[in-house]
């Protein structure tokens, strides 16, 4: 009897709290979610919009960065850019409101805007890591090759690529002219397109990547490890070869000249008076090979950390991107999978994040990158 009252009590205390309350407090909680996922969000937009702003200012205003090297990063920085412009602020809407009310061509333009910014973004990593093997496993050629005119073709073969991933899904609409379209995906009903997009977009890049870091890796503790031979052979002074992620490698040219400028009378059999003398020789070659031990630490200890950079960006590229197209190709592939859509915004956003990561890493890991800016906030005090 005692239970049965008590039951009724409660339901009468329930009945109190009418249905719009109860309906009140859930939109109240989920406006606040709202509110607080659309402030994370454009924080990281603007974020990446001002980080990669700042590398093409770096880029532009110093001349010392003014390479074929950079002007790769360069390009990067200007396709992360427009991810941070065109893409991200739509997709905050989105993500957010998860239903699409700005229409068809929009839609269009959007999806094709994704794909083309953000294949071509991966694919400026897999452009900056060829140039960064030819330039330390042929220094000498590569050098002569490397110009500002091959770095543009690059760049174009990228946005070609690029291009030609994003255009098939334009050639079949989402909804008719008289059909309200409520949501904005890539129609994953296209198996072929699936495969073709998610392999030329991250997969076989993906496999260069790691291929080319690999390589890059070996040749780079190679040339740490490899210590100028002095014994026999006249002394060599190492050149530091400026090249992409702020690092440099090593090359060994023959200071025969310098030598002679150092002691004119030595090569003409002790002519000119003391520059020949055996004593002001000896004390020569001893400079030279400290010149030589030193400058091969620093190439050392550059080539380590522009190896560690390079592990870095593949591991940053990775942690984004792999998500994603795992779960966009499980999905095409897969009909009768089922994921939370949750997961599908998580991963798409995680993709984003990597147009913020890139510059922080070249800014960061990069010395030139740091003088720079260091330079640039002292100029900004003065005004």
């Amino acid at each position: 009897m005692d239970l049965v009252n008590s039951s009724d009590e409660f339901f009468l205390i329930n009945a109190t709290v009418s249905p719009t309350t109860l309906e009140s407090w859930d939109d109240a909680t989920l406006l606040s979610l709202q509110i607080s996922i659309s402030a994370m969000l454009a924080i990281v937009t603007l974020a990446t919009a001002l980080s990669n702003a700042f590398v093409i200012a770096t880029i532009f205003l110093t001349r010392k960065l003014h390479t074929p090297a950079n002007f790769l990063i360069g390009s990067l920085a200007a396709t992360d850019l427009l991810v941070s412009i065109l893409v991200m602020p739509i997709s905050i809407v989105y993500t957010v409101s998860k239903t699409w009310t700005l229409g068809q061509i929009v839609c269009d333009i959007w999806l094709s805007s994704d794909i083309t910014f953000c294949t071509a973004s991966i694919l400026h990593l897999c452009v900056i890591a060829l140039d960064r093997y030819w330039a330390i496993t042929d220094a000498l050629e590569y050098s002569k090759r490397r110009t500002m005119r091959r770095a543009a073709l690059m760049i174009a073969v990228v946005w070609v690529i690029s291009v030609s991933i994003s255009l098939p899904p334009l050639f079949w609409r989402q909804a008719k002219a008289h059909e309200e379209l409520t949501e904005c995906m890539v129609n994953t009903d296209q198996i072929s397109y699936t495969l073709y997009s998610t392999f030329g977009a991250f997969y076989v890049p993906t496999v260069l990547l790691m291929i080319l870091y690999g390589r890059i890796y070996v040749a780079a503790r190679s040339r740490i490890f490899k210590m100028p031979a002095t014994s026999g052979k006249r002394f060599t002074a190492a050149q530091l070869i400026q090249n992409s992620a702020g690092s440099s490698l090593c090359s060994l040219n023959s200071t025969s000249n310098q030598e002679g400028q150092l002691h004119p009378g030595g090569a003409g059999g002790g002519g000119g008076g003391g520059g020949g003398s055996p004593l002001f020789t000896n004390s020569v070659k001893v400079k030279l090979a400290d010149s030589v031990l030193e400058r091969k630490r620093l190439c050392a200890a550059r080539e380590k950390k522009a190896t560690k950079t390079l592990g870095i960006i593949l591991g940053a590229f990775i942690v984004c991107w792999l998500p994603f197209f795992v779960f966009t190709l499980v999905m095409g592939v897969c009909k009768d999978c089922w994921f939370h859509p949750v997961l599908f915004d998580v991963f798409t956003w995680l993709g984003y994040l990597n147009s913020l990561i890139n510059p922080v890493i070249y800014t960061v890991f990069n010395d030139d990158f740091k003088q720079a800016f260091h330079k640039f906030t002292k100029f900004k005090r003065c005004y």
